[in-house]
């Protein structure tokens, strides 16, 4: 099977879009599948890259505003059709909405090829928060009509299936996400580290990890540790992740532990030594970065939608607040922190949970679909559309007409 993946952002980008796009294309390698990927060029590219096995088809871009290490690709409809008329994939599969994406969606259905989607990323919701809350009824027709001219998009949880289709998009399939417990484990617990901050042995260690921007809620972040630490004044705060915010927040809270952007073990190491996770974010499509924190035994407070509600039992695992309640995300926060012996319980739950939440499955169930919606797509064919005499029309047109949308 030959699968074409398209995203605007992949490892070594940090964001959980890119960490589950690129944790699948390994999977789907691992698979026997023969896999492009395509995306745009980022600054240092050399080799060997992510899935170095794969081929990696690379497009113009440009960095974000604010955002330098996050690239969007241009629309790239010629350069698309001459590589899928040489080589033309069984499926293609378009993980972000951009121009790329919105190019590859053209290209594929005019070379009559099956193409499927992921939704990864809440970009409606981030309206409001840039000062530009006129543009999400604009966004949200634009993620409509685009996903809804795929033949499935696939989403990470339940609760994201029902909230899309009330929005008008259909076809729609939940592929979970896993973790890797090797990886983000409680044995990577490091005193050293703990030292580093400050942390006696017995002190409470909170942690929060993700993208430093405004769209994260991180003014509850910090209210709900300043009431902590008015019970334990030998708590401590880290934060990683890095962002448009970071210097802002870095002025403001100088006695705070910002680390920057963590990857692999490092970033493990940090899970490992900490003892509460805060996750106050409301524009989550899934957050990885939950079940990493679960993986590495901590006691999340995160808000219930998204990976939290799927994956946490109040009370039981973790602790569930309800949506866009601040004031229950600073009291339950707060309440835990009084409650070690609390805390040692959800931590033991939430690595058990973990450990069945395995990456094997999610990757079946994701080329489940894919191989599903190529063989519909065979069988809707009409007969006399051979892909060979299809693809010389539409390469004829091409040559007298813009393929950019």
């Amino acid at each position: 099977m030959h699968i074409a993946v398209v995203t605007e952002t992949f490892p070594p980008e940090v964001n959980g879009a890119a960490n589950s796009i690129g944790r699948i294309c390994a999977g789907l390698l691992a698979r026997g599948v023969t896999l492009q990927i395509v995306r745009p060029y980022q600054p240092g590219d050399s080799g060997p890259w992510h899935c170095a096995e794969a081929e990696h088809l690379l497009v113009s871009g440009a960095s974000l505003p604010n955002y330098p290490s996050v690239r969007v690709g241009f629309p790239a409809g010629r350069h698309l059709a001459r590589a899928w008329q040489k080589q033309r994939p069984d499926v293609v599969h378009i993980a972000t909405e951009g121009p790329l994406g919105w190019s590859a969606l053209q290209t594929a259905r005019r070379l009559d090829i099956a193409v499927t989607s992921s939704f990864n990323t809440n970009f409606h919701g981030y309206a409001a928060h840039y000062g530009a809350g006129w543009l999400a009824k604009i966004v949200a027709a634009y993620l409509r009509y685009f996903h809804n001219r795929t033949g499935v998009t696939i989403v990470p949880t339940a609760q994201m299936r029902d909230e899309l289709a009330m929005r008008g998009i259909f076809n729609l399939a939940v592929v979970g996400r896993g973790v890797d417990c090797r990886l983000f484990n409680p044995a990577r617990r490091s005193a050293a580290l703990r030292e580093a901050f400050g942390a006696g042995k017995e002190a409470p260690v909170v942690l929060h990890v993700g993208r430093l921007a405004a769209e994260k809620n991180l003014d509850v972040l910090f209210a709900a540790f300043a009431a902590i630490h008015r019970h334990r004044r030998d708590a401590r705060l880290v934060i990683v992740g890095d962002g448009p915010e970071r210097a802002r927040l870095q002025h403001a809270f100088p006695k705070h532990h910002f680390t920057g952007i963590l990857t692999g073990a490092p970033l493990a190491e940090h899970y490992a030594s900490a003892d509460l996770f805060l996750y106050p974010s409301l524009t989550e499509t899934f957050g990885n970065v939950t079940l990493e924190a679960m993986a590495s035994r901590l006691a999340v407070v995160a808000f219930d939608y998204a990976a939290a509600r799927e994956h946490l039992r109040h009370m039981e695992n973790g602790v569930r607040v309800p949506f866009g309640d601040a004031r229950s995300f600073v009291d339950m926060a707060s309440m835990l922190a009084r409650s070690p012996q609390k805390i040692q319980m959800l931590r033991e739950q939430a690595r058990s949970k973990a450990e069945s939440l395995d990456w094997e499955n999610v990757f079946d169930a994701f080329l489940g679909q894919l191989t599903g919606i190529m063989s519909d797509h065979r069988r809707r064919r009409p007969s006399g559309s051979h892909p060979g005499a299809l693809m010389a029309r539409v390469g004829s047109r091409m040559t007298k007409r813009r393929t950019y949308p």
